[in-house]
């Protein structure tokens, strides 16, 4: 039996609204997006959904603002690993060409920054998470990374980090994608916002 998944992307932090890649880095969440995450709630058909979280503070919190409960955790699902790069801004390392940084739809699934993980390593270990998540056999919301929603709807659209991304991750918005029994993401819905309270 199929399963479906929601993704959500947890509320800005100073290192989002400055451009700098956070990856496994804990920044908290600001002022203003705790106030905006907790004016804000899922829509009525994720009532009753499994609510899960990664192990960063800025996830957990978004997930506990967004719905008044305390999500389950599961560390599979951490943010990828940006290496070097980490905390640096991308426009800073496009512009230095030692960096080895690049545009994402020419990194294939390989591409891996010094030190860092690829989307196959995080592939690797996000697979099994979702497939203990599809055996469960019940809906989940998940507050996820960029990086990591990324890969799985990747998946779900059967892109290969070769183009232009044929989605848009975007805040306030929950993206439907559709677990076969074994955890594979097979299908994509379409997004829906959150509601006010």
């Amino acid at each position: 039996m199929n399963v479906t998944i929601g993704l959500t992307r947890h509320f800005e932090t100073d290192w989002n609204a400055a451009k700098r890649l956070q990856g496994r880095t804990d920044r908290p969440l600001t002022a203003t997006a705790r106030a905006r995450a907790a004016a804000l709630r899922p829509p009525p058909e994720w009532a009753g959904a499994r609510l899960i979280a990664t192990p960063l503070a800025r996830s957990e919190e978004t997930a506990k603002l967004l719905t008044g409960a305390a999500p389950e955790i599961e560390p599979a699902l951490i943010e990828l690993s940006w290496g070097v790069w980490e905390g640096r801004r991308g426009a800073d390392l496009l512009a230095d060409a030692s960096s080895g940084y690049a545009h994402v739809e020419t990194w294939g699934w390989g591409k891996c920054p010094p030190g860092g993980e690829s989307p196959e390593d995080a592939w690797a270990r996000i697979a099994p998470a979702l497939a203990r998540i599809a055996a469960a056999n019940q809906p989940a919301l998940m507050v996820l990374h960029r990086g990591v929603m990324r890969v799985i709807l990747a998946k779900a659209w059967g892109w290969n980090f070769d183009r232009v991304e044929p989605f848009r991750i975007k805040r306030e918005r929950i993206y439907p994608v559709t677990l076969d029994e074994a955890g594979v993401p097979v299908a994509h819905g379409p997004e829906a916002r959150l509601i006010a309270r």
